[in-house]
């Protein structure tokens, strides 16, 4: 029997809401970055009226997690990021990029969701940006680099016509965006068929741009979240060198397949090690939290060997 790609820690799941030093239902779908050796994770949870908030948790080794005795982000106050948060802030991606961490997260309210920008250097406070997205619009994950002096981002923008997919979008500042471009679509009668979404970051390496992303797929009892990985270009990441045609995680521990949200993992965050691994964190059936180790050069491989097509 083949190893899996994705090796899970043994000690799943890492944090759950008996963790939390404040009342929240769920601990999942969080971005992680490594600052100053230490391994910081942006969580999301529910409150007991069903709305997000973004907690922090920081560990020394990545598996080990203490929760911050409060939330780290909840919806702002004033202003018009007050009018579009207001019903939660949800499924953190961080991006460190000259010298500054840049967090993308969903912003809901009564008129949708939108992607709201904000940044930080220590994570002891936040500034917000602006607000990128127009409704309806999740799921965004900028690349940590620039190409031809502007800064990129993958995106999931809600379209019947062009359902679900994968685009890239451009801006010079980080605020106005456009040039956008479907460079993913789902495939049909594929595990990834129903849409496909960014998940972590992307994770630069010699051979390409790493992307882990979730698929879904419709069954008779529900949908099923699981994750794939697809290789884009250093120069020009609109350019798809390779998608992995098998997933490289499925549900399959009871935190996973029962729970919020039955049969999922998600992932909103990566963290490349310089022993060539990478731990990838994802939230089971948006209750808990959980981590795993693959190869990078693993994921590679599966992308440029066993691909299918992007669109």
């Amino acid at each position: 029997m083949n190893e899996p790609v994705v090796k899970r820690y043994e000690k799943n799941p890492i944090l759950t809401k008996r963790d939390v030093p404040y009342p929240v239902e769920t601990v999942h779908n969080a971005g992680v970055v490594k600052h100053e050796g230490r391994y910081i994770m942006l969580f999301r949870s529910h409150l007991r009226n069903g709305r997000s908030i973004i907690g922090m948790a920081e560990s020394d080794d990545g598996f080990s997690f203490k929760v911050r005795p409060e939330p780290f982000l909840v919806p702002f106050g004033e202003g018009d990021f007050a009018l579009y948060e207001e019903y939660g802030v949800e499924d953190v991606r961080i991006c460190p990029l000259e010298g500054e961490y840049l967090l993308t997260f969903s912003a809901y309210s009564r008129h949708g969701v939108r992607v709201a920008l904000a940044k930080t250097k220590d994570f002891e406070s936040v500034e917000r940006i602006a607000l990128i997205t127009q409704a309806d619009l999740r799921n965004v994950a900028i690349f940590p680099g620039k190409f031809d002096g502007r800064y990129a981002r993958l995106d999931r923008p809600h379209s019947e016509i062009s359902p679900w997919s994968i685009w890239i979008t451009y801006s010079p500042d980080l605020v106005h965006w456009g040039d956008s471009k479907v460079v993913m679509k789902p495939v049909q009668y594929h595990w990834d068929e129903m849409k496909i979404g960014p998940g972590a970051t992307p994770i630069k390496t010699d051979r390409g741009w790493l992307h882990i992303y979730h698929g879904v797929f419709s069954t008779m009892s529900g949908s099923v979240y699981r994750l794939g990985v697809a290789l884009h270009d250093l120069e020009d990441p609109s350019k798809v060198l390779g998608v992995s045609d098998e997933w490289i995680l499925q549900p399959e521990d009871p935190w996973e397949i029962t729970g919020y949200v039955p049969n999922v993992v998600f992932c909103c965050g990566a963290v490349p090690e310089n022993d060539g691994t990478l731990k990838i964190y994802w939230g089971g059936a948006d209750t808990v939290m959980c981590v795993g180790t693959a190869q990078i050069d693993d994921l590679i491989k599966m992308c440029l060997d066993r691909p299918r097509q992007p669109m």
